[in-house]
């Protein structure tokens, strides 16, 4: 028996306790729809600690770090076929972490050094992961059934093909029920995110999203590359940058213009779209950041290879530090959870301010979502 799913009845919704990113509770309730729900209010950490892994708030560093990124070397190893599309980020070091009282598991603020690595400048598209499917014949976890013996007392109508989609109610409703938006699809996966009837048919250079852990390692092994460690994903996305709050600086919206793919009005029913978009964004909509990366903010959560702890940062090697040796989420013991980083198009200021470059997310190394991808790096030969 395997305890990191727990199928629940309710609606035909899979719960899944690996979807820590969305505070998945143990006991989980069906959704529900209020006849008049609240108006919507910020969550807070004190009010739901389990909905947002914690929210996150304008992010702060120490006032004793410097503002420059320190490198160690300048020197850019030669392009090849190998490393295109990818940007070189050259040995150095930078500021990990946040000193916010609101994401503890961002602290302590360390100084960390990093070797030379090459990384994705986009996320890994659709077009990108089809070719490796071609190629491998490889199919992703949210293709395969789960196993009856793995789910002892599940619905067997449960038991198929699918994955968890986002779902926006026709209302405003409470915040501290994410089971409010979130649904089991069968039939979602990457081909069709949001369930069969959908496509990506017009979305090949999206992200690809509907992907596990497992179905990220696959590809990158394929491609020649690994998934980025939690420390070598931070450095990237600061491109440069310390003390910054967003990872293209300090103001929201410079000269007007909105800088990521995330979510604008009433959370989770209201998205005004300002930004131009409901969902995921092409790859390079978005200006790149100071290191030549694309979307490092918001569009879509990435994997990291760190297995998920709150107080991972306090036992981090200051040299290139892989991250902790096994999992641990108080929120919920013994499940094993990997870090996703970057944030997604559904972070909202009311609800999740985690497309942020300190923000850490979190899930179950068996799960995907429509909101979830990953790029890659390479080491130099």
């Amino acid at each position: 028996m395997k305890p990191v799913k727990n199928l629940a009845l309710g609606h035909a919704v899979l719960v899944s306790c690996v979807f820590s990113l969305w505070g998945c509770q143990e006991n989980p309730k069906s959704l529900t729809t209020e006849s008049n729900p609240p108006k919507p209010e910020p969550i807070s950490v004190a009010a739901a600690p389990a909905l947002c892994d914690p929210p996150s708030r304008p992010l702060g560093l120490a006032a004793n770090i410097s503002t420059e990124t320190k490198s160690t070397s300048g020197s850019e190893p030669k392009p090849t076929k190998a490393t295109e599309g990818m940007s070189w980020i050259a040995p150095g070091k930078f500021w990990m972490g946040a000193d916010d009282s609101t994401m503890p598991d961002a602290r302590p603020v360390r100084e960390i050094e990093l070797s030379g690595y090459w990384i994705d400048q986009t996320e890994v598209t659709n077009r990108q992961y089809e070719a490796f499917v071609k190629a491998t014949g490889y199919k992703t976890v949210a293709e395969i059934a789960p196993k009856a013996e793995d789910y002892p007392g599940a619905d067997p109508k449960l038991l198929v093909p699918g994955s968890v989609v986002f779902t926006p109610p026709a209302a405003e409703v409470p915040l501290d029920d994410f089971l409010q938006w979130w649904r089991w699809q069968p039939g979602a996966d990457w081909r069709h995110p949001e369930g069969p009837e959908s496509s990506i048919a017009d979305r090949m250079d999206h992200p690809v999203v509907q992907i596990a852990y497992e179905d990220a390692i696959a590809y990158a092994k394929w491609a020649g590359k690994r998934l980025p460690t939690e420390a070598e994903w931070e450095r990237a996305s600061r491109g440069g940058l310390e003390r910054q709050k967003y990872v293209w600086g300090d103001e929201l919206n410079p000269s007007g213009k909105w800088m990521s793919n995330n979510w604008q009005g009433g959370f989770p029913n209201a998205n005004s779209k300002v930004d131009g978009f409901y969902s995921t964004a092409p790859v390079k909509s978005y200006p790149a950041n100071g290191f030549g990366l694309f979307d490092m903010s918001a569009n879509v959560w990435e994997w990291c290879s760190d297995w998920y702890r709150p107080d991972a940062y306090k036992n981090f090697s200051a040299k290139d530090p892989k991250g902790p040796a096994d999992s641990f989420d108080p929120q919920e013991p013994g499940v094993p959870k990997r870090v996703h980083r970057g944030g997604s198009f559904l972070c909202s200021d009311l609800y999740c301010i985690r497309y942020l470059p300190a923000a850490r997310g979190k899930g179950a190394i068996d799960s995907g979502a429509n909101h979830l991808g990953f790029r890659c790096v390479k080491d130099p030969d």
